[in-house]
Formats: structure tokens, sequence, C-alpha cells
């Protein structure tokens, strides 16, 4: 079997609700990637990716220089464990329409599991996993 800590990625950015829309922005691009994991202490509570800004703030004429993070961050969080199967994970994106699953371990994030990183280890030969494996190309 195997499982979600093989192939989660450990290289995260988390950032407090209170973060602007812009701070995170900026974080995403320093760090090449599409999403932080939005915590309250150690607690994970959601997960915003570059669209979600696009959509639900810049789109909505939210200021993204005042607009915080835990505006327009979903509430239900959906996570796994480094233990979980990782066609359960799987099921589990499909079942909640989401991209992303947070991993967690005695209540402590450790990883982030995505559609990507699935279908890179699942499906090697498909465009998706063709896509995820490169090098951001931004």
């Amino acid at each position: 079997m195997t499982t979600v800590g093989d192939f989660m990625t450990t290289r995260l950015v988390t950032m407090d609700g209170d973060a602007t829309l812009a701070a995170a922005a900026q974080q995403m691009r320093d760090s090449a990637i599409g999403d932080v994991v939005v915590c309250d202490g150690d607690n994970v509570v959601g997960i915003v990716t570059d669209r979600d800004i696009t959509v639900r703030g810049v789109a909505e004429d939210m200021d993204p220089s005042t607009t915080r993070l835990d505006q327009i961050t979903s509430k239900d969080v959906i996570t796994v464990s480094q233990y979980d199967d990782a066609v359960a994970a799987a099921d589990l994106m499909r079942t909640y329409a989401v991209r992303r699953l947070p991993v967690i371990e005695d209540g402590r994030l450790i990883g982030l599991v995505s559609m990507g990183d699935l279908a890179v280890e699942r499906e090697p030969q498909s465009v998706l996993a063709d896509i995820s494996a490169d090098d951001p190309n931004n």
C-alpha cells in the first residue's frame, strides 16, 4: 500500500489568518508555490491558494493590502495522516472537491499532499503528472 507519507511535500508555508492577501501572494511568489496553509497557533484552519486570492478577494473588490486571509479562507479543512492510503486520500479530494490536504501528525502540521502529488505517484504518464513534475515556469 502506498501511503500519503510516501510522497507528501514537507516544504510548507504557513501564515496566520491575520496576514493580508498581498503578503500571502508575495510569499507564494517568493517560494514558487500556489498555496499557504492558514494556521491559528498550531491548528490548521484552512488553505488559501493563488486562485482563492484572485476569485474570492480581488474579483470581489477586496483590497489585497488590507484584506486578511481569514476573510477568504474556507473553514472546513479535511486532513489526512501520513499513514493513510494514497487512494483514500484521492477519494477524499474527489468527495470534498479539494486539490490539497494538510497532513497532520499528533495535532501538528507535518506536510501537504496535492492532487498533483497523487498524479505523479499514481499515474506518472498522465498530463497532470507531467505538469506537476515540471519546475515552475513563473
